[in-house]
């Protein structure tokens, strides 16, 4: 498939090949250049802009996202961000505090996020050039062409495999044609940074008129408005701060157009997703694969967590030692995920746009939280840290029942001190290398992941009492932490009792069996 050819009066064409080119350098697209390289995957990476947002964008990491950065030693650049327990569902205040290393939500803003895994990125060898613009992809069999202008005139990347992960508006999705279903924007929340004002903070506060959310930081106030009944029209660009002023007023009483405006933009409540997240050699990620309203700052996290599954996968599709399917079990297990966050998104919409007409709903909303079985499920779902993938064919994905399988099997590895261990202190540090692990609680695995050394790193440890973690046991974890086996292999009685079938189901084949396939590169090792 093709589009429009690029203009080649600015200079000569320039050439260049690559294992996988990511289009986009917002969280997401930084996020798979890290886990690509980590993988051993040769990445370029292009984008318009000409360094990270500098806009007042997502400013919430949840508690998952936490751990990700944990698990790969990016945390400490970060310093202490603020932490708040509470967050929300449809405005409704929600405790999202669950056992793990870093619960609730954490306060860095985007530009922070972006420039952390840029730095990660570069540091691990991945090809970032900023200021170029995609205008036309052509896929094959065998791989994609991709042109685009930058600064220095055009440039023609062949690469293996393409991933849009250039936003909500993506021209890679467009380009090919890509299948977006859902709705449009019908209602939408206007939005400005403003400096020179005084106003009450608001939480979420509904008002006769309308909704007002302002809170007041470092003498920058923001403010959010929506006027109960008003629809969301066709915008070509940011609204204009009068806009934003007339709606406050109307809604709150409150003058506010003597401000300062530093920042204006409206968000819609549009709730679309990708058909499909893979379509041959072009995958999606981000914001590009799913549209959603960032209520919560779910948006984001969505995205770093979509191109968290996605790295370790292509990775080892290009190294050529992926088993059958893996790299569609990234649509599999990632859309699924997107869906369930794309409904809450739409509940909490209706929850937070609506009228007098959703009162009682939202009465009862309020009772029903206050049950810690509901607001652990809503907090599990919101922070990421309740998704449970299948392990198995057949499964479905969902929690097993009481008795049913092991209760860490499909959840991330928890993190848990460790002791007597020679790789790290923490069950995040063993995830570092990018590797899969065959964690050692006493089960004496000896040798079972030994053919696959080059990409499962074995390690024994003692559990420490009070840890979700089981003394005895054994844990095989893929490179994005979550359990895929787990249990006390007994293979002098029976091999299949150990973890060879799920090393085989998400590792592919022993290493004797891969004499051509290609070396991890030393740089992302």
């Amino acid at each position: 498939m093709a589009s429009d050819h690029p203009d080649t009066t600015r200079g000569p064409l320039k050439t260049v090949d690559t294992d996988v080119l990511v289009v986009g350098a917002g969280p997401a697209g930084l996020m798979l250049a890290c886990e690509l390289r980590l993988g051993g995957a040769e990445v370029l990476v292009l984008d318009q802009r000409p360094g990270p947002t500098t806009e007042s964008r997502a400013s919430t990491l949840h508690a998952r996202t936490m751990e990700i950065l944990d698990s790969r030693g990016l945390l400490a650049a970060l310093g202490t961000p603020p932490r708040e327990p509470r967050g929300h569902f449809g405005g409704i205040a929600l405790d999202l505090t669950l056992p793990g290393s870093h619960p609730g939500q954490w306060k860095v803003p985007q530009g922070r996020t972006e420039e952390l895994l840029q730095d990660r990125a570069a540091e691990l060898g991945a090809d970032l050039r900023r200021r170029h613009q995609l205008l036309a992809l052509t896929t094959g069999p065998d791989g994609v062409t991709a042109d685009s202008l930058g600064p220095s005139g055009p440039l023609r990347t062949t690469a293996r495999y393409l991933v849009g992960c250039d936003g909500e508006d993506s021209t890679v999705r467009r380009l090919i044609g890509a299948e977006f279903p859902g709705r449009d924007a019908e209602r939408e929340l206007l939005r400005a940074d403003v400096s020179g004002i005084e106003t009450p903070d608001r939480r979420f506060v509904r008002l006769t008129d309308g909704l007002a959310i302002s809170a007041t930081r470092e003498g920058v106030t923001r403010v959010m408005v929506h006027e109960f009944g008003e629809r969301a029209g066709r915008r070509s660009g940011a609204p204009e701060f009068a806009e934003v002023a007339g709606a406050w007023q109307r809604v709150t009483g409150e003058d506010i157009g003597h401000g300062t405006p530093l920042w204006v933009n409206a968000f819609g409540d549009a709730n679309r997703q990708l058909a499909q997240y893979r379509h041959g050699r072009v995958l999606f990620a981000g914001d590009a694969a799913h549209q959603q309203m960032p209520s919560g700052g779910q948006a984001l996290n969505l995205g770093v967590q979509d191109s968290f599954n996605l790295g370790w996968k292509l990775a080892a599709e290009v190294r050529g030692d992926a088993p059958e399917g893996l790299l569609d079990s990234y649509h599999t297990e990632r859309h699924a995920v997107g869906a369930a966050v794309l409904a809450n998104i739409r509940a909490q919409t209706l929850m937070l746009l609506g009228g007098a007409e959703v009162e009682p709903a939202r009465t009862l909303l309020a009772e029903l939280t206050a049950l810690d079985s509901v607001r652990t499920h809503l907090a599990g779902m919101i922070s990421g840290l309740g998704i449970r993938y299948a392990t198995s064919a057949g499964e479905s994905g969902q929690a097993p029942a009481p008795g049913e399988g092991h209760p860490l099997l499909g959840r991330r590895l928890p993190p848990a001190p460790l002791h007597d261990c020679a790789h790290g202190r923490t069950t995040a540090e063993l995830l570092r290398s990018g590797r899969g692990l065959l964690l050692d609680l006493g089960a004496g695995t000896g040798t079972a992941a030994g053919a696959w050394a080059d990409r499962v790193v074995r390690v024994t440890a003692r559990a420490v009492p009070g840890t979700p973690l089981t003394p005895g046991e054994a844990l095989l974890v893929r490179p994005d932490g979550h359990v895929v086996w787990a249990g006390v292999p007994d293979t002098a009685a029976d091999p299949t009792a150990g973890p060879h079938t799920a090393l085989r189901r998400w590792f592919g084949e022993p290493a004797a069996h891969h004499p051509h396939r290609q070396a991890v590169t030393a740089a992302a090792r």
